[in-house]
C-alpha cells in the first residue's frame, strides 16, 4: 500500500498542501512517512491519551464504521507547553481527514459505542529532523536501518541519502 498509494499521495497532494499550511515545520520538504491503521472499539482500545506524533505533519482520516462520541482534542504545541493545557475538541467525522502538526498535543476521547478505524499518516522531513530530533529535542545520534525508518537521513552515497531508523537518544 505504501509505494502504490501513500507515497504518491504524500508527494502529489499532501506535501504541497503542507507547504502552504505548515512551511515553518518542514511542510514543503516532507520526504518520508509512516502509515498505519488504528482501531477503537468497546472492550478494546476506547481512546488515546495526550501525545505528540513522531512527525512534522500528520493526516488522520476516519475510515468509518458506526460509532458515537470519540472526538479528538488538540492543545498547545510541544515547544510551547502550558502548566494547564487548553484543549479544543473536534468531532472526527467518518470519511473526513484532519491535518495537523505532529508537534501539537492531541488525543482521542473514548468512544461510547461501535467501532472507529483511523488511517494515520505521519509525514516527516529529513531536512528538519536531521538538525533536531523531534522526540528528544537534541541533535540526533543516528542508527542505520532500511526503509523510511523515522525519517532521518545519513550521509549521502551516490547522491542518495541513506535512510536511518531512529535517534538512539530517545
Amino acid at each position: 500500500m505504501d509505494e502504490a498509494f501513500i507515497t504518491p499521495l504524500r508527494e502529489t497532494y499532501l506535501r504541497p498542501i503542507s507547504a502552504l499550511l505548515y512551511p515553518d515545520c518542514g511542510g514543503g520538504s516532507l520526504d518520508s512517512h509512516k502509515a498505519f491503521v488504528v482501531k477503537y472499539a468497546l472492550h478494546e482500545d476506547l481512546d488515546l491519551s495526550s501525545h505528540y506524533d513522531n512527525a512534522e505533519v500528520t493526516l488522520n482520516v476516519s475510515l468509518g464504521k458506526e460509532f458515537t462520541e470519540g472526538h479528538l482534542y488538540f492543545a498547545e504545541f510541544r515547544q510551547d507547553p502550558k502548566p494547564v493545557p487548553h484543549y479544543i475538541e473536534v468531532e472526527h467525522v467518518p470519511r473526513h481527514g484532519l491535518f495537523h502538526r505532529g508537534g501539537q498535543m492531541h488525543g482521542a476521547l473514548p468512544i461510547a459505542s461501535g467501532e472507529r478505524w483511523n488511517l494515520i499518516i505521519w509525514m516527516r522531513s529529513s531536512a528538519v529532523r536531521n538538525l533536531l530530533c523531534p522526540m528528544c529535542n537534541r541533535q540526533p545520534d543516528l542508527v542505520p536501518a532500511e526503509g523510511f525508518g523515522d525519517g532521518f537521513t545519513g550521509s549521502p552515497r551516490d547522491n542518495q541519502p541513506e535512510t536511518v531508523d531512529l535517534c538512539s537518544l530517545t
